[in-house]
């Protein structure tokens, strides 16, 4: 098979840096605005298999020609090309799968297609990131081996290895993004009904080996496609996991205004938002650098299975990989794009149009495949005998 991966950001070489190994994958190209990025990467992989190639992904033209040379694309560009990057490929007939993008509804532009892409005899997943992606795949998985889905509960954080103060916690993405998550409410299912949340809020506490006990809380956007995919369910929420006390600091900046969109304020005649200072301030205290990543992650679904009550519960532990530098969230965000656009690449996922990520990606073949990488997804079942 042949891939097209757009945008050669951190996600995009290392999704990259995966394909290249297979077999399956005979061609890659990476394809972005400034190349240049991407040259000293391709210098160290040193591989023959693949081609940089320029992009402005803002050229209708252009961004159909690199995404025709491939069988399937890989859209790691920012989430507002998501909507045109499957809209493309509907067009002219590849497969496409993409990170997300919750904010602005990117997401449900992209599912909206779902009738053309099935004509076309396209498949296009979006949200194949760790939150959502990873977790819904999971979910997926796990609500499969139920008869009866009752409960469906996330806990997702990425957190340095070494934590230090005042905040413990170092940025992976953009710190623009874990504000959009703190503030914007949680979207959650409780006895039955979609009720919206406050983020920040309802903080519990959460052990993970080899980290002890860390806090989880609720962010925004963490569901994703879940509420509508599993409506009938009695609870479903997503939890944000940090060291201790790491929510109370930041609720602190919020009930200050701080991390408002909106809130502006002049200094020497001159108007600023207030979130853009939090922002600029705190980005180059909280840049992750050289410092080591993990993601810790536990998806818990619990139901009925032949007439038993009966939990299946996942857990993941993984730490930056420091042999290539790879930080932990590129390893469990650009292995999961990359091993999922090859499961449309070889045959092993065949329905076309549209499918949010728990509907239509193999859960045991992705834990294996995960497995085969380093990220080691480890499955739990408990069953309890009803009480009459």
């Amino acid at each position: 098979m042949k891939v097209v991966v757009l945008g050669a950001g951190l996600m995009g070489k290392e999704a990259v840096r995966d394909l290249v190994k297979r077999n399956e994958v005979e061609k890659v190209y990476l394809a972005d605005l400034n190349i240049r990025q991407a040259e000293n990467f391709a210098e160290q992989l040193m591989s023959e298999k693949l081609d940089l190639l320029s992009l402005d992904a803002t050229n209708d033209v252009q961004l159909q020609e690199v995404m025709a040379l491939g069988d399937i694309v890989i859209n790691a560009l920012f989430y507002t090309f998501n909507e045109k990057v499957a809209r493309t490929a509907i067009e002219i007939g590849v497969h496409s799968v993409d990170l997300g993008g919750h904010i602005g509804g990117a997401t449900d532009a992209v599912l909206e297609l779902a009738d053309k892409a099935a004509d076309k005899g396209v498949t296009i997943i979006p949200d194949l990131g760790v939150a959502p992606g990873m977790i819904n795949i999971l979910s997926g998985y796990g609500a499969g081996k139920l008869d009866q889905v009752d409960s469906i509960k996330l806990y997702v954080g990425g957190v340095p290895v070494n934590p230090e103060p005042p905040l413990d916690y170092n940025v992976v993405f953009s710190l623009e993004g874990v504000f959009d998550h703190y503030t914007d409410p949680s979207h959650v299912i409780r006895n039955g009904k979609l009720i919206e949340i406050p983020s920040l809020s309802e903080i519990e506490t959460i052990h993970f080996d080899g980290y002890g006990d860390m806090e989880a809380f609720h962010t925004s956007g963490g569901t994703s496609t879940l509420t509508k995919t599993f409506p009938h369910v009695k609870t479903l929420e997503y939890k944000t996991v940090r060291y201790k006390g790491h929510a109370e600091k930041f609720q602190l900046l919020v009930d200050l205004g701080l991390l408002s969109r909106n809130n502006e304020v002049t200094v020497d005649g001159r108007s600023v938002k207030v979130r853009d200072v939090m922002r600029e301030q705190l980005s180059p205290q909280l840049r992750l650098g050289d410092k080591s990543d993990a993601v810790l992650l536990r998806v818990i679904v619990s139901g009925e299975a032949q007439g038993m009550p009966t939990t299946y519960e996942y857990n993941l532990v993984t730490e930056k990989d420091l042999s290539v530098n790879e930080t932990a969230m590129a390893r469990a965000t650009a292995n999961t794009i990359s091993v999922v656009a090859q499961m449309i690449g070889n045959g092993q996922i065949t329905k076309r149009g549209v499918h949010p990520p728990e509907m239509i990606v193999p859960g045991e073949f992705y834990i294996e495949e995960m497995k085969k990488r380093g990220v080691v997804i480890q499955e739990t079942v408990k069953t309890h005998e009803a009480h009459i």
